[in-house]
């Protein structure tokens, strides 16, 4: 692919190659080093050390257009700590951004926390904008989420 996260081999010395993890909204495949393929009975994926470049299509929305869209709502901009829990999908973290309101940045928010599990979460997922951070290796615009659980003043 040519992005940050290149490498002929994954960490174990397994070739690294394309493909699809996730296909029309339809999971094609996992993301599995030796161990994990091992004990699920399947073969490695190449991901030992973790993916390389993951690239997620994106809808036709710059940034403005993806907080027109969202109205009213929350854009958050850092998260904190590691509340999720892998088998369930379950998470809480603390998080910080902005207050939005008729398309617009209001005020900045802080010491709140987002909740839910990541199923509900990918189902939600009502748009994924082109404004690409080409400094990583995974490659994604902001996601707009229809909704989900937050808390704080």
């Amino acid at each position: 692919v040519g992005g940050l996260g290149s490498a002929a081999f994954d960490s174990e010395g397994v070739a690294t190659r394309a493909r699809d993890i996730v296909r029309e909204g339809i999971l094609q495949g996992y993301v599995l080093d030796s161990y994990s393929a091992r004990r699920l009975g399947m073969q490695t994926t190449a991901n030992a050390g973790g993916v390389h470049n993951l690239c997620i299509d994106t809808d036709d929305l710059d940034f403005a257009a993806m907080l027109a869209r969202m109205d009213r709502g929350l854009l958050v901009t850092e998260m904190m700590g590691m509340g999720t829990n892998i088998v369930t999908g379950d998470y809480s973290r603390g998080a910080a951004g902005f207050w939005v309101e008729n398309g617009e940045i209001q005020y900045p928010v802080e010491e709140i926390t987002v909740a839910g599990n990541l199923r509900e979460i990918f189902k939600r997922i009502d748009a994924i904008g082109n404004d690409i951070d080409p400094r990583s290796s995974i490659s994604t615009g902001s996601i707009l989420i229809s909704e989900m659980a937050i808390a704080g003043e």
